[in-house]
């Protein structure tokens, strides 16, 4: 039994936003779908101009002209001011979408038509809501962040600012964790060593921790390794070593085993700066300014992977040796 410490301040707020986000991404994904489907019966050739039926342009148009009937009769000025301030699409592409429309082998069953319309008019609104609310929140997500010495940790180390909130509302308490390698596991990126010393030698990713921290991880390095960042130069280096060529596809196998390298010194590195944070905290005392937060130093980090290791804690670096001269000399 170990003692639980209750979430911090910048948790016990992002854990109700990100948790409301979460519902609006499922529910404007509801309604993605649900356009999309309606596009596909009443209008099938829309996707030939506009790929995305559900940009604003398009449901722009879609709002305004919601069957390919209206819309081939449509003059093109009407077309040009349907699409609002920003015009996305050309004339030539106006005409084109045009001909379709009055080609097109959408339903043609009028009770039908007129189910959908109402349909896809509501379904534009509140899709428009959600995403208005979506806004909102990721506006507060943002300045919590900002003020938070947790969020300027976690986004120093390149990472965006949900996902840094996803992280904070997940890990609730830095104290909760007496070891990197615990945060680890609770994020699903820990090995699994098995060896039996002569046969039996595989290493493969934890079956445990929580699916979102997993699979937030994994998104943050993907994205991490293929920016200008130390994350992706170790990644390349370790892709060159590890990873056998494919003699049949010519492609580099085993990339996954790198990318869980890669996530577990992340893990390690944010658990290191949050901690060492904490324990500053918690020397000062009451009343006084703390010092600002040590933050991830890429050129800290280039060095360190060069061989030149230094430690967070001041306490832990060893002095330099000094050689004296000789007196007899």
């Amino acid at each position: 039994m170990r003692k639980a410490f209750p979430p911090n301040a910048t948790a016990a707020q992002l854990r109700g936003l990100i948790r409301h986000r979460y519902e609006l991404v499922r529910e404007v994904t509801q309604r993605k779908n649900k356009l999309i489907a309606i596009c596909d019966e009443l209008f099938p050739e829309f996707t030939q101009v506009l790929k995305d039926p559900n940009l604003p342009t398009a449901l722009a148009i879609r709002e305004r002209f919601p069957t390919p009937a209206v819309l081939a009769t449509a003059s093109l000025s009407t077309l040009q001011e349907a699409q609002g301030k920003v015009r996305m699409l050309s004339d030539a592409k106006l005409l084109d979408l045009q001909r379709l429309a009055a080609s097109s082998i959408g339903t043609k069953d009028m009770q039908r038509q007129r189910g959908l319309m109402i349909e896809q008019t509501q379904l534009i609104r509140e899709l428009r809501l959600l995403q208005e609310h979506m806004a909102q929140l990721e506006t507060e997500i943002t300045a919590i962040l900002g003020q938070s010495r947790e969020g300027q940790i976690v986004q120093s180390l390149g990472i965006g600012p949900i996902q840094t909130a996803t992280i904070l509302a997940a890990i609730g308490s830095i104290e909760n964790f007496p070891n990197a390698g615990s945060l680890k596991s609770y994020c699903g990126w820990s090995p699994t060593v098995k060896q039996s010393g002569s046969t039996l030698d595989s290493t493969r990713q934890t079956h445990g921790g929580t699916r979102t921290m997993k699979q937030m991880m994994y998104l943050i390095v993907t994205g991490l390794i293929t920016r200008d960042t130390e994350w992706a130069k170790l990644y390349e280096r370790l892709v060159q070593a590890k990873c056998p060529v494919d003699p049949h596809t010519g492609q580099r196998t085993g990339k996954l085993r790198i990318i869980g390298r890669v996530a577990g010194q992340l893990v390690e590195t944010m658990y290191a700066l949050l901690k060492t944070d904490a324990e500053v905290l918690s020397k000062v005392p009451t009343g006084k300014e703390p010092p600002a937060p040590l933050l991830y130093d890429r050129e800290r980090h280039r060095r360190h992977r060069e061989g030149h290791y230094e430690p967070l804690k001041v306490s832990a670096r060893r002095s330099a040796l000094k050689l004296l001269p000789n007196p007899s000399e």
